[in-house]
């Protein structure tokens, strides 16, 4: 992956079953997050109708990820399905800001993250024995790259005023500085054997 100075390695079943888990409950708070009963009534009404939209999307990539998850003697799948720390953190953060903080968090924070995450795990996948993987992710990729774009669009039209502005900045400072200082880099969930 350009940029990414960790070479990924080849996973185990169980290092990348915890992986599917993560994403698998990822998305799940996602789908949480972007629901109408989330996002409050200060959303403007097309930017609600987007995040009711895009809510939908996560669900179906949750269960695209829970239908990855082993079913094998000696693994707990839904044990599995948990977000790490730091991204839970940074979650629950992103959820009780007010609209300009929240898209940002989402849209400048996590999204980018998570694609990053996606991709590093499609880069190490092997064709061989994860071909039901690989799909899910080059699906799910295709969508969080457009819902990115979107809600940066979104972002954009909100950052009005030099105050806008100033509490989206300081919102993706926050966020990122706990996830770097969590030691989650690259990506949004830690690659197994990296610390977080």
């Amino acid at each position: 992956m350009t940029g990414d100075s960790v070479e990924p390695t080849p996973l185990d079943l169980h290092e990348a079953a915890g992986l599917v888990g993560a994403y698998c409950a990822i998305e799940r708070r996602l789908f949480e997050l972007t629901g109408s009963s989330a996002t409050g009534p200060e959303m403007a009404p097309d930017t609600q109708v987007y995040l009711d939209s895009l809510s939908a999307e996560h669900a179906w990539h949750a269960e695209l990820w829970a239908d990855r998850l082993p079913v094998v003697s000696g693994i707990d799948a839904q044990a599995l399905v948990v977000i790490p720390a730091p991204a839970r953190e940074v979650l629950d953060e992103v959820a009780t800001g007010g609209q300009v903080e929240t898209l940002a968090g989402l849209f400048r924070v996590v999204l980018p993250r998570l694609i990053v995450s996606y991709s590093h795990h499609e880069t190490a996948a092997s064709s061989a024995s994860e071909p039901p993987t690989l799909r899910a992710l080059r699906l799910i990729l295709r969508d969080e790259v457009e819902a990115l774009v979107a809600g940066e669009a979104l972002v954009q039209r909100l950052l009005d005023t030099p105050e806008a502005v100033a509490a989206a900045g300081r919102t993706v400072i926050r966020l990122e500085t706990r996830l770097a200082e969590a030691g989650v880099v690259p990506g949004l969930v830690p690659w197994p054997g990296r610390r977080a």
